[in-house]
């Protein structure tokens, strides 16, 4: 964990402008390209399941999920999990995940997949997605599919289209 002063929020709407910058600094215009983005496009964020971090009065990361249609199934989309890169390695991404998560969990919410690098997202319960196992609507690389069963289950059987909203 972190030894920062810091306070973990529900994001309101007022945030949405730092947020909006803090995600343009730490992705660029790329972005907008991005699988993960266009199922997210359109797609109001999961009340309750977004949250900032601030140091002292200054916002320096950010979480959100979204609804999805997990071939059939609803599920979440994670993402994305901004950190302002000053305060990247400090456990703020990780406080945000579990938070986040615990939050999901609570609401009922039983399965969360995102586009993400394992290593980091294992630390909070994120596997691999099997290849070939969930189609998303644009290129993914797969071994950057990952998955997080909030109940334990939630995800056997589940196999096909990923889409937005639910």
């Amino acid at each position: 964990m972190t030894s920062l002063d810091m306070t973990i929020a529900p994001e309101l709407p007022g945030d949405f402008d730092a947020i909006e910058n803090l995600n343009a600094r730490a992705f660029g215009p790329g972005r907008f390209a991005k699988t993960a983005y266009r199922l997210r496009d359109g797609v109001p964020s999961a009340e309750g399941l977004c949250f900032v971090a601030r140091v002292g009065t200054l916002l320096v990361a950010s979480i959100r999920l979204s609804g999805l249609d997990i071939a059939g199934v609803p599920g979440l989309l994670l993402g994305p999990l901004t950190v302002e890169p000053a305060f990247k390695s400090k456990g703020i991404g990780q406080v945000l995940l579990r938070t986040s998560l615990d939050a999901a969990l609570a609401q009922g919410h039983r399965l969360v997949i995102l586009v993400g690098d394992e290593p980091y997202y294992a630390k909070v319960g994120f596997k691999r997605v099997p290849d070939g196992r969930l189609i998303l609507p644009g290129p993914v690389n797969p071994a950057r599919l990952l998955y997080s069963e909030l109940v334990a289950g939630a995800f056997e059987g589940v196999s096909g289209a990923v889409k937005s909203g639910t």
